[in-house]
């Protein structure tokens, strides 16, 4: 059984009272259809019927999915064919500022998340909700699905003192929540006077993966090229925080993960004698194109999960960052800030929403 995204129904689901309206959309490459029409499209199918569409916005890696690497901005520019402004909400702003709410009635986000606190699109949701919020702009989200499940939660919660761009709410690291889930707890728990409609989806069920929908993936951002990625991700993001490569620059990035000081066969040994579940690790060798070791052979492992159902990603990326820690210690090292906007707290702070000492005792 095939799920209907939102988007492909919006004639039937746009509610009454809100045609006619002037609407921007959040959207970025993976705001597709079932049939990968970009929702861009079919927007522009209905202005002038539905709505009138008057801005498009973007969040980090773009509007285009034009920025390869994390950490990189991108500025807005206007439409070629449409003439209307695309704001950028990875740069000099991160969440709509009154000049670009000021001609709009309603914001529309379409954004494809993949189920892990770190991914900043729904933080780019949590933003626009707050400044539409304070200029009384409704806020419409196309609700898609949680492609690693929404049963399954793992991590633990965001503490309030270490919020960040890639945390800015309590929820946990896999938090097990839709996109409209997470904007009507974030209406519920921080903006009570948001105007908030979701866009239902029809049959999904939580228990569902992303290849068990009948949908098309689509990579939401050039480093999650498959759903094997976005399934070690809620774990392996981890390893941004340190000095070992996440493989970025290779074609399977979050799946490897090395340095040129680590001995392959020695720390997969190591690993696979955890008793981690639902995951075997295979001694590999990379060498990064870009981003951490460019151009230097790397040993490390590649995570193959066995059984997706019963394997922990969390768990797993502090074990492998725990394991090489103590094993390299003369060369491991926890990465210095910067690190998505902030300038103080380690990164591997900010992604856990915690201090370090607690996650790893020294």
């Amino acid at each position: 059984m095939s799920v209907g995204l939102a988007i492909d129904h919006l004639e039937e689901l746009w509610p009454a009272k809100l045609r006619g309206a002037r609407i921007g959309a959040l959207l970025h490459p993976a705001s597709v259809s079932a049939t990968l029409i970009h929702t861009s499209r079919l927007l522009e199918q209905q202005d002038g019927r539905l709505f009138k569409l008057a801005a498009f916005f973007g969040p980090q890696h773009g509007f285009l999915g034009q920025t390869q690497d994390d950490m990189i901005e991108w500025h807005g520019y206007t439409h070629p064919r449409l003439g209307i402004p695309i704001y950028s909400l990875y740069g000099e702003h991160r969440a709509p500022d009154p000049a670009m709410l000021r001609d709009l009635d309603l914001l529309l986000v379409d954004l494809q998340d993949i189920g892990a606190r770190y991914y900043t699109f729904i933080w780019t949701l949590y933003l626009a909700m707050e400044a539409c919020e304070a200029a009384g702009v409704h806020v419409v989200v196309a609700d898609r699905p949680n492609p690693i499940n929404g049963v399954t939660t793992e991590g633990p919660l965001l503490d309030p003192a270490y919020r960040s761009f890639v945390g800015l709410h309590p929820i946990a690291v896999r938090h097990g929540q839709t996109i409209g889930e997470l904007a009507q707890r974030f209406r519920s728990e921080a903006f009570q006077k948001c105007a908030l409609t979701v866009l239902p989806m029809s049959g999904w069920k939580r228990e569902m993966w992303f290849d068990e929908t009948g949908l098309p993936w689509v990579m939401p951002s050039p480093n999650i090229p498959t759903l094997e990625t976005a399934v070690v991700y809620p774990g392996m993001c981890l390893v941004e925080g340190t000095n070992i490569s996440e493989a970025r620059g290779t074609t399977r990035p979050f799946e490897l993960f090395g340095a040129p000081f680590i001995d392959a066969a020695e720390l997969t040994r190591d690993l696979n004698a955890q008793g981690l579940s639902g995951v075997y690790f295979r001694e590999h060798y990379f060498q990064p194109t870009f981003h951490k070791f460019a151009g230097e052979l790397c040993g490390g492992a590649q995570l193959h999960v066995t059984n997706r159902g019963t394997f922990r990603p969390f768990e797993t990326g502090l074990t492998i960052i725990r394991r090489i820690r103590e094993r390299y210690s003369n060369y491991f090292r926890w990465k210095q800030p910067p690190y998505e906007y902030e300038y103080k707290r380690l990164p591997i702070e900010v992604l856990l929403g915690g201090a370090v000492e607690d996650f790893f005792p020294s």
